[in-house]
């Protein structure tokens, strides 16, 4: 019953635009609450041998495709119900028009469709599909409130993204010029036996890293995620970009890994995104722009993992896209709170805000410094799972480059809780309070998580790399 994971959520869609144009908020707002609790539930059960046939049985559609989810698509279903309760939440407390909540939940569904599609194809057509559907929702979501940065980065997003549709689907018709399908194993045998079909699988590459927001094709990213509703944020870095562009590169390179020149691709891209991604953040005066340069950073490991060729890398890179949504939804869900107390995200207005904001203050400080990789929080387990890949891979340089981003990055959060958390509280900002427990529960939940995975890692690792 895989189907269920795009039958519901478009079955949802449907439903909520049936009701009384003036009645419709609330009831979209908890059908869209009560599907990703159900999709996080299912993956849950699974993992206890409960609702298995979910999780596991095969589609085949009438237009011939197959959709499977493969223990490593659990780790995305889960992801994208975290971070879209996150940003619900946070669109529930932010977004004030009525419209642009409903209009919110709706695309947000769109997107769920595409993203979990990805999770369970099998061929790369299908892939491609899936990922357009992703970005479509994206860039309406981009500009919600239709101001005019909001629509300049959605033109950037735009662009950039119909860039990376031509080259995918350049490189899918030489897939079937070539090999004859589109099928992972009929494209690996054509690369296998043709060097046209390899320069079409780097095409592909290529429009993966512009969706992934990756450099050199980064541009596009900072603006989009700075411009957008923060809900739209939260839902964008949390799981959007890394599910069209990240985990599909994670898809291609558990099937074409042992290719030598993909792994160089990989490690040379994903060290490039790494510290460009890590200094631009240094740089940002605004919230929203430092976390935006900081997921460019800290996809780069998810890339660079892969790079190492080894089983090893493929699961910190899995492991390390996991725990990204769980510290960038968290901090973007705090930026959230910041900008709803006191009107600004300006990092240079902000100030003593651990002092009136506690918990957001300690939720942030946890999200920061799991981002940075120190223990025992989770973010540390899965940079030195990717560290260690690298390193017994023979990769020392590029193993050495992870090491001294993680200081740059643990600088540019010190920056962050400095300037925004700690120190005098500015006059403008005396009567400020903590956030609602709306815009609360999501960063204390996820906070959790971080910390708790942190914890008990150490003694499941046996169990996880069986």
């Amino acid at each position: 019953m895989t189907y269920l994971l795009l039958f519901i959520p478009f079955a949802i869609l449907i439903l909520i635009n049936l009701f009384p144009r003036e009645k419709r908020t609330e009831p979209a707002f908890w059908l869209g609450l009560a599907v990703l609790v159900f999709q996080a539930g299912a993956v849950v059960a699974s993992q206890f041998g409960y609702w298995g046939t979910i999780l596991t049985s095969q589609l085949e559609s009438v237009f011939g495709f197959n959709l499977q989810l493969y223990k490593m698509g659990h780790v995305l279903v889960m992801a994208s119900a975290l971070a879209g309760a996150t940003a619900l939440l946070v669109a529930r407390a932010t977004l004030k028009n009525k419209r642009d909540r409903f209009n919110f939940v709706g695309l947000l569904l769109v997107s769920l469709i595409g993203i979990n599609g990805i999770a369970m194809v099998t061929d790369i057509f299908t892939l491609y599909i899936f990922i357009e559907v992703t970005a479509l929702a994206t860039f309406i979501l981009i500009m919600l409130n239709r101001e005019q940065a909001a629509f300049e980065g959605a033109f950037k997003y735009l662009i950039m993204s119909v860039v990376a549709t031509v080259l995918m689907l350049a490189a899918v018709s030489l897939f079937i010029l070539i090999g004859g399908g589109t099928s992972f194993l009929d494209v690996k045998m054509a690369v296998i036996s043709d060097p046209l079909a390899y320069t079409a699988l780097l095409l592909f590459l290529c429009g993966l890293f512009i969706k992934g927001g990756m450099v050199p094709f980064h541009g596009w990213l900072p603006d989009a995620y700075s411009s957008a509703p923060t809900a739209v944020s939260v839902w964008l870095a949390g799981i959007v970009t890394k599910a069209s562009g990240i985990y599909a590169l994670i898809r291609l390179m558990v099937i074409f890994g042992g290719l030598e020149p993909l792994q160089n691709i990989m490690l040379t891209v994903g060290a490039a995104s790494i510290v460009i991604g890590a200094l631009a953040a240094l740089g940002q005066k605004e919230l929203k722009r430092l976390l935006a340069y900081s997921s460019i950073s800290q996809m780069g490991y998810i890339v660079i993992a892969l790079g190492s060729g080894t089983v090893l890398g493929i699961f910190a890179a899995l492991f390390h896209f996991f725990n990204h949504t769980l510290f960038k939804a968290t901090l973007f869900a705090n930026v959230a709170a910041v900008e709803e107390q006191t009107g600004t995200q300006e990092m240079e207005k902000l100030g003593g805000l651990a002092q009136k904001m506690p918990i957001t203050g300690l939720t942030s400080a946890i999200a920061s410094l799991s981002t940075a990789g120190l223990p025992p929080l989770s973010g540390f387990w899965s940079k030195l799972l990717i560290i260690i890949a690298l390193w017994i891979s023979g990769h020392y340089f590029f193993a050495a480059v992870a090491v001294l981003a993680s200081v740059v990055t643990l600088a540019y959060f010190l920056l962050l809780q400095r300037q925004a958390f700690f120190g005098l509280v500015p006059a403008a900002l005396k009567e400020v309070r903590e956030a609602g427990p709306i815009l609360l529960i999501p960063a204390v939940f996820l906070s959790l998580l971080i910390v708790v995975i942190g914890l008990v890692f150490p003694f499941m690792i046996q169990m996880v790399l069986r």
